[in-house]
């Protein structure tokens, strides 16, 4: 028997596919024992209305005016309290930016090593085997503990999200979440109103790196992201340079993403980028260097410019997309 907590992102109510994903997970690895959702923050009940469809017969909810965002930290406190009163076997989370924060405090204060980014997981006879990417992808470790709780969390786009259809029970948590608790605050958020998918559950992603020569370049990319209903990513140089912002970062120090096409516009590919992309599907990289390293894991390959290769290959899906409607 295995006793599973699922910790569900979501944004006013709306829950995000890597969450679905997890969710799948944690119904996987809880086999006939009890799931628990726990939803935090503006929407949860919403939120944990919608969670019939992934087999979660049990939500758990917390909303207070003083808990804007589900996956701040201020979300730990209540979300510590819950794992305390329901002494679960495991605690999953998504990995994503925004919860890396949560997590680690959620970990600190439970005296848990947690293990972060997994690629694969499974519940053999109760003991818990998960196993991450180490050396920008080269190895795949598999990780266990001897811990009494286990904290892990799931790499998006990795794992299918498997629909289950079940009632289920939303129990609403009491806790005093007061104005002193409250460690961060969201002063803004940008890029709220854009069209383009979120980067960490993109099925196609456009990225950019040095070699596209300058910031105002990059306007090509996005001309090639709307055609393709693609996201936009950067490479740490970029960033760096501040022609794009560090939000769109992927690497190692940036995002880690897992698209179905990765399109790597003037990347060379260096150890870091690699890391990030290294579960990508199909990977096609455009660069004007035949030498550079980006070429050796790419599945398709042009040595050009990209400021000359991308209007091209942007013009060629338009002719497509017309024939497909005459």
């Amino acid at each position: 028997m295995t006793k599973v907590i699922v910790f569900v992102d979501h944004k006013n109510g709306v829950i995000k596919k890597v969450t679905a994903e997890t969710l799948s997970v944690g119904k996987n690895i809880a086999g006939q024992s009890q799931i628990t959702a726990v939803v935090l923050g503006p929407g949860a009940k919403g939120a944990a209305s919608c969670l019939t469809k992934y087999g979660i017969d049990r939500a758990i909810v917390f909303e207070s005016e003083y808990l804007t965002n589900p996956a701040s930290l201020n979300a730990a406190k209540p979300l510590i309290a819950i794992i305390k009163r329901e002494q679960p076997d495991v605690v999953l989370f998504p990995h994503t930016a925004a919860i890396k924060e949560l997590l680690a405090a959620v970990s600190a204060n439970l005296e848990v090593s947690p293990t972060v980014d997994s690629v694969a997981i499974e519940n053999i006879d109760g003991r818990l085997i998960c196993r991450r990417q180490i050396y920008a992808g080269k190895v795949v470790e598999s990780l266990t503990s001897n811990q009494t709780l286990k904290i892990v969390s799931i790499r998006p786009n990795i794992f299918p999200v498997i629909e289950r259809d079940s009632e289920i029970k939303v129990e609403e948590f009491s806790f005093l979440l007061g104005a002193t608790d409250i460690i961060t605050t969201i002063r803004q958020v940008s890029g709220e109103g854009k069209t383009r998918p979120d980067l960490m559950e993109a099925k196609i992603i456009v990225a950019g790196g040095r070699g596209m020569g300058c910031a105002e370049n990059f306007a090509i990319l996005e001309q090639l992201a709307d055609v393709l209903g693609a996201a936009v990513g950067a490479s740490r140089s970029v960033v760096d340079a501040e022609w794009q912002p560090q939000c769109i970062q992927i690497g190692q120090t940036g995002k880690t993403v897992a698209p179905d096409l990765y399109i790597a516009c003037g990347i060379s590919g260096a150890i870091q980028h690699i890391a990030g992309i290294y579960s990508s599907k199909i990977i096609v990289a455009i660069n004007n260097d035949p030498d550079a390293p980006i070429f050796k894991i790419a599945d398709y390959g042009i040595v050009g410019d990209v400021r000359e290769v991308v209007p091209a290959i942007i013009q060629e899906i338009k002719k497509i997309k017309l024939s497909s409607l005459s």
